[in-house]
């Protein structure tokens, strides 16, 4: 065997190493911060849990939109996809709250702009986890 087969070997990823990969990324998108919580980040977990919750909860407080597609509007596809991003809590309030969000509200655009930031961040801690989980980052 060629060193350069020993290296390629080596850095082959394994079935259980990607197990735990998927298996992170798909807890740090459920609920957020679980990823690293269960890679044993636990403090950092429960801050990303506690800031994103936080996030959500100030946009749902402030009556923003949760974004849903609505025909002829391809944009909101992109906008739906990143409120989707933060999990659980997406799921949580637009199917079993029915929540949409109050058009009349003194808050609706900052309430929208808090909880697409709620969902586009937990994706961006899905990402990180996943670093973590490769062994690419501490």
């Amino acid at each position: 065997m060629t060193d350069s087969e020993s290296a390629a070997n080596s850095s082959a990823p394994s079935e259980a190493d990607l197990s735990k990969v998927v298996g992170a990324m798909f807890a740090a998108w459920l609920v957020p911060g679980a990823g690293h919580f269960m890679l044993g980040k636990r403090s950092r977990g429960v801050s990303f849990f506690l800031l994103v919750l936080a996030a959500v909860l100030t946009g749902f407080l402030l009556h923003g939109n949760l974004y849903r597609v609505l025909p002829d509007q391809p944009l909101t596809i992109l906008a739906t996809l990143g409120s989707m991003g933060m999990g659980a809590p997406y799921f949580f309030l637009r199917f079993y709250l029915g929540y949409q969000g109050d058009l009349t509200s003194v808050g609706y655009e900052y309430g929208t702009a808090f909880l697409l930031t709620a969902g586009l961040m937990n994706l961006l801690l899905v990402m990180d986890a996943w670093d973590i989980a490769r062994g690419r980052k501490e």
